[in-house]
């Protein structure tokens, strides 16, 4: 039992990667009575469940002999397990339900798909083995079901229908053990937690029914999965000192529920349930949970659960409908974001997604069900934030789509003549949205709108919104240079620079309300990407005055940042990035040249005299002086660290150098450099590309052949 990892799943933690847990050849005398898992945290001679009873842990008795436990024998002595407040009410661990149909009295679960207990369903796809017209000559019942091998058929409309299995009893004896275990760390503030979670999550983030989470957990912590419990307890521990009953006492070790999470996650992925999406959801949310491997498996689970296809004539609760619908949109969002954090092509497509936009019935809970307690979230505004955070999500599927997919680079780059110009046309559709969007935003969601002793999370929405137009800005600016027609490289640069400022003064008007508050999973890169664009500008001044007034710039939103991260700790990693940012390391932090665009080549150029060796030996030491600037901070949109960011040709004085090129390293910031998308709320978009006569403009690429030595290597700026 301690050297096994047993057929349902029970999670081995010494299999753990890098967690520093370990576990004896064998369980303690106390863990093998109870037959529980035994597991002994690093450094320690005690195991945890001896800890819980402050027992001493003994290793002396011999081995019983190996014996199935029933589940149904909860009243033996040797099925004493950490107990969730309902149980300890009675005295013994409730039983686990088998089946929600079954369950006496009234019942939100009765008639649920995606919920079951102890039995999962999946979607029978129009190409599997199943044919929808033969599965309609089955003889359903009167609830759609029909038993057949190797499970029931559920038919919910006349073409879509799942498979239900039922879990084998390895299998529930295992999650039983888990839940327990982790019940146990938390014990016995797990309901003080759920409470947290709905109070200060849950309102900008609704991927749960409130009421049947809580129908479930008033009778027993037994009825969840362990990933989705211990993903509940693992967010709201962020903010424990907000109940008052809890700031002065222990917290609970929230690193032993985070080595555990991921192995218990991935034991239900081949299970699928709503839970397990919801798990997978809410893990990626932590600070430093993102991960664009376990995006992958969120996506492929939900079409297993039928996520993507439009439910809303389905045979199912009403509650488990919008549910889906909200589940689906949480899942489409962090989709395009991880696409556009991670750099990394979009997993849902439309031409495969079918789920309709919500609406105000999918939410519900309203106004009137605000908790009017100190430090909780507003469920109004909270709403708001999700619906609207779905919308700007839109439009950032059609920014990747159009400039970062592996074909529309290729496209763009093909025609480098011509690629500003299609640039922009491309771009002003997309950034009458984005204008549209903000335009429409109700004033609840305004960042200066917060209340009195309320948590707001509408800052993460508004830093999304900057983040947006960021990467649509770096989708015209990566084109950038000197062989453009003048007035258009001062028009696209001018309005680059109105994002830059504005996304960092937004930044400078966050309050503490917003600061204490959930932020969506995004949001750390989101502000990295701000600076990096900030510092894309610098590097590509014209004059020391500009460059100048991006180092300030960049200066002043770093402080913003270090100050701020005292109340959000995310922030740290982009005021740790810009630390090493060339535009503060270089010169002891000091810029009075900048780095030289392409230039326009004269009419004749003279041949230049061979460089001298003693010459072309010190340009090569001067290239590999300017590899010692980089970000080695660990970037969390590729998990490695990003070496050598940022790398532009330092200063170079002296005749002696004259003949060297000056251009900006491109190649190495193309590879390495990280932008998201930003916006504006003082928009010049009127002014600056909202073109009454676009002739105007096809004049100007007639009359200047611009980008014509443009470097192929730039078009990788997107980072995609």
């Amino acid at each position: 039992m301690a050297t096994n990892q047993p057929a349902g799943g029970n999670i081995n933690v010494s299999n753990l990667p890098v967690n520093g847990w370990t576990r004896r050849d064998r369980p303690c005398d106390a863990c093998r009575r109870r037959k529980s898992r035994c597991i002994i945290p690093q450094d320690t001679e005690t195991c945890i469940m001896c800890q819980s009873r402050s027992e001493q842990c003994t290793f002396i008795q011999n081995p019983q002999r190996r014996k199935r436990r029933r589940v149904e024998d909860e009243s033996s002595p040797d099925a004493a397990k950490p107990r969730s407040p309902d149980a300890d009410r009675s005295g013994q661990p409730k039983p686990p339900i088998n089946d929600y149909t079954s369950l006496p009295g009234p019942s939100l679960l009765k008639q649920t798909l995606g919920l079951q207990n102890r039995q999962h369903g999946q979607y029978l796809g129009q190409t599997s083995e199943y044919d929808v017209r033969l599965i309609n000559l089955s003889p359903f019942n009167g609830r759609g079901e029909h038993v057949s091998m190797p499970g029931t058929l559920r038919r919910v409309s006349p073409n879509v229908h799942f498979i239900m299995k039922s879990e084998s009893q390895a299998e529930v004896d295992d999650e039983l053990a888990n839940l327990d275990l982790v019940e146990s760390i938390v014990q016995p503030h797990g309901r003080a937690l759920v409470d947290l979670y709905f109070r200060i999550i849950h309102p900008s983030f609704p991927i749960f029914d409130k009421k049947v989470f809580l129908e479930k957990y008033g009778r027993t912590h037994r009825e969840f999965t362990p990933p989705v419990l211990a993903a509940v307890y693992i967010l709201a521990l962020n903010w424990w000192s907000y109940t008052p009953e809890l700031v002065n006492l222990p917290k609970p070790d929230i690193q032993k529920l985070e080595q555990l999470a991921p192995a218990m996650m991935s034991v239900v992925l081949n299970r699928p349930k709503l839970s397990t999406v919801q798990a997978g959801l809410l893990l990626l949310q932590r600070p430093d949970g993102d991960s664009w491997a376990l995006t992958g498996q969120l996506v492929a689970v939900a079409q297993n659960l039928g996520l993507h296809l439009d439910c809303s004539k389905w045979k199912i609760p009403e509650w488990e409908r919008s549910l889906r619908k909200r589940l689906a949109w949480g899942l489409f969002m962090q989709d395009k974001w991880g696409s556009l954090t991670h750099g990394r092509p979009s997993l849902i497509h439309s031409e495969d997604w079918s789920v309709r936009p919500v609406e105000a019935r999918d939410f519900p809970e309203t106004a009137e069900d605000d908790d009017e307690e100190e430090g909780s979230s507003d469920i109004e505004t909270g709403r708001l934030t999700f619906i609207h955070m779905i919308s700007l999500t839109e439009i950032l599927k059609e920014i990747l789509g159009t400039f970062f997919t592996v074909k529309a680079m290729a496209q763009l780059s093909s025609d480098s003549e011509n690629a500003m110009k299609l640039t922009l046309e491309l771009a002003k559709p997309i950034q009458l949205k984005l204008k549209e969007w903000h335009s429409k935003l109700p004033k609840s969601l305004a960042v200066g709108e917060t209340r009195a002793r309320k948590l707001s999370s509408t800052g993460s929405l508004h830093l999304a919104y900057f983040a947006a137009e960021v990467t649509l800005h770096r989708a015209i600016i990566r084109f950038d240079s000197t062989h453009m027609d003048e007035q258009l490289r001062h028009i696209t640069r001018n309005a680059a620079k109105a994002r830059l400022t504005s996304a960092i003064d937004f930044v400078g008007k966050l309050e503490p309300a917003h600061l204490q508050s959930f932020w969506y999973f995004a949001s750390k890169v989101n502000l990295a990407i701000i600076g990096t664009f900030g510092s894309l500008l610098w590097a590509t001044s014209d004059n020391p005055e500009e460059a100048e007034f991006y180092k300030s710039q960049l200066a002043e939103y770093r402080w913003t940042l270090r100050v701020s991260s005292k109340a959000a700790e995310f922030m740290k990693f982009t005021v740790g990035m810009l630390d090493s940012s060339p535009v503060f390391v270089k010169e002891g932090g000091s810029k009075t040249t900048t780095p030289s665009m392409p230039r326009d080549p004269p009419a004749q150029e003279p041949t230049q005299e061979p460089v001298p060796e003693r010459i072309q030996h010190d340009q090569d030491k001067q290239e590999l002086d300017q590899m010692k600037y980089g970000v080695n901070e660990v970037s969390p949109s590729v998990g490695t660290s990003t070496e050598n960011a940022f790398q532009y040709d330092q200063d170079i004085s002296g005749t002696a150098m004259a003949v060297a090129d000056t251009r900006p390293a491109w190649s190495g910031l193309a590879n390495n450099v990280n932008f998201s998308t930003g916006d504006i709320q003082d928009w010049s978009l009127d002014q600056l590309y909202n073109f009454e006569n676009f002739q105007s403009v096809e004049d100007i690429f007639a009359s200047r052949r611009f980008i014509e030595e443009y470097d192929e290597t730039g078009n990788n700026f997107a980072g995609f």
